[in-house]
């Protein structure tokens, strides 16, 4: 396992981060704690939740659960210095979550409270928004994305007042660094204006999607992540299962997450069957799976700081946490560089 640094704090995270939306879902606390033991005992210290998780499905009635999960664990565990724990506070839109309004400088602050109570810990190494209040283009809204509506003064407003918040809680000792979610380059780059003029906080990290069918953050985001020392978390990188081509020709194995979410969240669409196929097919041409292919090629990423996986087994995490010590030769690399080409986006 190999470590990188959280942007310019300091802290440095493991190449491979646990994910964890389906802890009080699809898996019981139980399988939680083992994945978090197996993940560790391999080099992994990155733990990555959000007050929303579990996801598969959201609900009210589970909101909150999985950070009550690692917060147990942790619990148990002890040794709380040597986990970098990442969680998020939700954007607007949720109604069992603050009646689904916006995040406030008061909304931050009580969604990290009550975040930091689940966990059962006095801090979170990495406080994540998990959307921005403006809108964005991500969970498949780039065919409907319009900034022009966006309210400039209010959104600078807005952005000022969200890290006046991050600073107090950060001089209060209960966040060490900050990171975006789900945001883009001038999110992103106008919050590190912010923070620079103003001596606040300063964003470390975006987690923001990427996998092989979906390479957004190739192009800008991977521009600003060079200039201003930013990495991705790249959540969703085998595509939410698409990419480990268990869904080919129809599949639909029994409490996967499609037969759970129905679309996987938009990405389960015609566009995407024969993209997976040529990626699965490169993979087995070469001796490889084809999940473990995906992961290796985005460790070669040069802003990446960290990939999240996500597992509801024990034999998805063991191939999963495998992928980072394969290195893909020239002629993987070729293929993947063909591919893209000839399915630039196929979700």
């Amino acid at each position: 396992m190999r470590y990188n640094t959280l942007g310019r704090t300091g802290i440095k995270i493991s190449e491979i981060c646990l994910g964890t939306m389906t802890w009080g879902s699809q898996n019981t606390q139980t399988e939680a704690h083992a994945q978090l033991n197996y993940a560790f005992d391999r080099g992994v210290n990155f733990i990555d939740t959000a007050e929303l998780y579990p996801t598969t499905p959201l609900s009210a009635e589970t909101y909150g659960n999985t950070e009550r999960i690692i917060g147990n664990w942790l619990a148990a565990r002890g040794r709380r210095d040597d986990v970098v724990l990442a969680t998020k506070v939700a954007g607007p839109g949720r109604p069992y979550i603050r009646d689904g309004g916006p995040m406030t400088p008061e909304a931050i602050e009580e969604a990290l409270n009550a975040s930091l109570k689940r966990l059962k810990t006095d801090y979170v190494d990495l406080y994540q928004l998990h959307w921005p209040n403006r809108g964005h283009y991500h969970f498949r809204n780039a065919w409907s994305y319009d900034p022009s509506k966006q309210d400039k003064e209010h959104v600078a407003t807005d952005l000022k007042a969200i890290l006046d918040k991050l600073g107090e809680l950060a001089k209060a000792g209960k966040l060490r660094a900050i990171g975006l979610s789900n945001d883009t380059a001038w999110g992103t780059m106008k919050m590190l204006d912010l923070s620079d003029k103003y001596g606040l906080p300063r964003i470390a990290t975006i987690q923001n999607e990427y996998n092989l069918l979906y390479r957004a953050y190739d192009l800008d985001l991977a521009e600003l992540s060079h200039h201003e020392d930013v990495g991705l978390l790249a959540y969703s990188p085998l595509a939410a299962g698409l990419l480990t081509g268990k869904y080919l020709g129809g599949g639909k194995p029994a409490g996967s997450r499609l037969s759970i979410n129905g679309d996987l969240g938009g990405r389960f669409t015609p566009h995407q069957e024969p993209a997976v196929a040529a990626y699965a097919a490169l993979a087995r041409e070469h001796g490889l799976d084809p999940a473990q292919m995906a992961i290796a090629f985005y460790l070669t990423r040069p802003f990446m700081a960290s990939v999240i996986i996500g597992a509801t087994s024990m034999e998805q995490l063991k191939t999963d946490i495998g992928g980072a010590g394969i290195t893909l030769s020239q002629d993987v690399m070729n293929g993947i560089r063909r591919l893209h080409r000839l399915y630039p986006a196929p979700i």
